[in-house]
Formats: C-alpha cells, sequence, structure tokens
C-alpha cells in the first residue's frame, strides 16, 4: 500500500472541505480551490477534519493515482490556508525586474524589455530588483508561472548569468584554456 496514499489528510480549524463524487471543494482564509479526481480514486470525508483516500484495487494504474490523489488534495488544503510561494534571482550585470501595475518587467539582455502578464490567482512581488517573488494558493500554478518566468533567460552555465530560483545550484563549465605556443 502508498505510505504517502494511506496517510489521512487532517485539516485545520480555518479549513472547510466538501466531497461530492470525485470533485472536492476547499474553502480557506486564502481562498477557495475545486478540483476534478480520477472517477476511479475514492474521496472519503471522515469527520470535520479529516480526509482520506481510498484506492478501488491493487492495479498499477491504481497503486500510482492513490498517492498522486492524496498529494494533490492535500496542496490544495495547504493552498487555501498558507499559499504557496517561489523565489527567483536575477544573476548578471544590468538585469533588473519591476512591476508595473500588475504586469512584470524583466531587463535580461535583450534588446527589448519583457512583459509577464501573470494570471488570475497568481501575484508578483518585486523586494529588490533583482528578486522576484511568486504566490499563490495553487501549487501546480504558482510552479508553472516561476517556470515560465525562469524561461526568459535561463542561467547559463559559463558565468551563471539568467533568472534562477533561490537557492538553485548552477552546474559551471570551464571556458576555452586558450592558445598554447
Amino acid at each position: 500500500m502508498s505510505r504517502i496514499g494511506k496517510k489521512p489528510i487532517l485539516l485545520p480549524d480555518n479549513v472547510k472541505a466538501t466531497v461530492e463524487g470525485s470533485t472536492v471543494r476547499v474553502e480557506g482564509p486564502k481562498g477557495k480551490l475545486e478540483k476534478v479526481f480520477h472517477r476511479d480514486m475514492i474521496i472519503k470525508q471522515m469527520d470535520e477534519k479529516t480526509l482520506v483516500v481510498e484506492r478501488p484495487s491493487d492495479g498499477k494504474m491504481h497503486r500510482s493515482l492513490h498517492g498522486l490523489t492524496r498529494t494533490l488534495l492535500n496542496n490544495m488544503v495547504q493552498g487555501v490556508s498558507g499559499g504557496f510561494q517561489k523565489n527567483l534571482e536575477l544573476v548578471g550585470v544590468g538585469y533588473r525586474a519591476a512591476l508595473q501595475g500588475k504586469k512584470l518587467v524583466l531587463t535580461v539582455g535583450y534588446s527589448h524589455p519583457v512583459e509577464i502578464e501573470p494570471p488570475a490567482g497568481v501575484d508578483i512581488e518585486v523586494p529588490a530588483a533583482t528578486k522576484i517573488a511568486v504566490k499563490g494558493i495553487d501549487k501546480e500554478q504558482v510552479g508553472a508561472v516561476a517556470a515560465n518566468i525562469r524561461a526568459v533567460r535561463e542561467p547559463e552555465p559559463y558565468k551563471g548569468k539568467g533568472i534562477k530560483y533561490e537557492g538553485e545550484r548552477i552546474r559551471r563549465k570551464v571556458g576555452k584554456a586558450g592558445a598554447k605556443r
């Protein structure tokens, strides 16, 4: 049995969940999330503060979906209670970020500034010119927006210039050795 899948999901005091078939709605202080899960997974609300995911058989697909469903449900609960955040850093001379209204404007060595409009439910903050914080209640959406920002100028392996996640280590390469005479 899945070690992750069999763990119950405990709901904090300020979070309320509603299970209707394979659709789950979670509501908390940060907002509301709704997700439709695979129809074979059995999601039960044991009491007001506990959710349990069960699988119908020990088939390979059901074993795979068991832990996944439980993790996605847990991420929904964490999102509406505390939210998620991804931090990015800009490394390079002249690289900077700024906000114009809700739009993120990146100056990262191209001939033009790159503008990124965040989707609804995701907030972007720029605490410093070289730091970006992506916040939201949907973990998948926050990660996707952060990945799109990083993809504008991925870190290169020679000087390490580009947009990287906070704490990310860039594998460095040695440059040219030079001509020998």
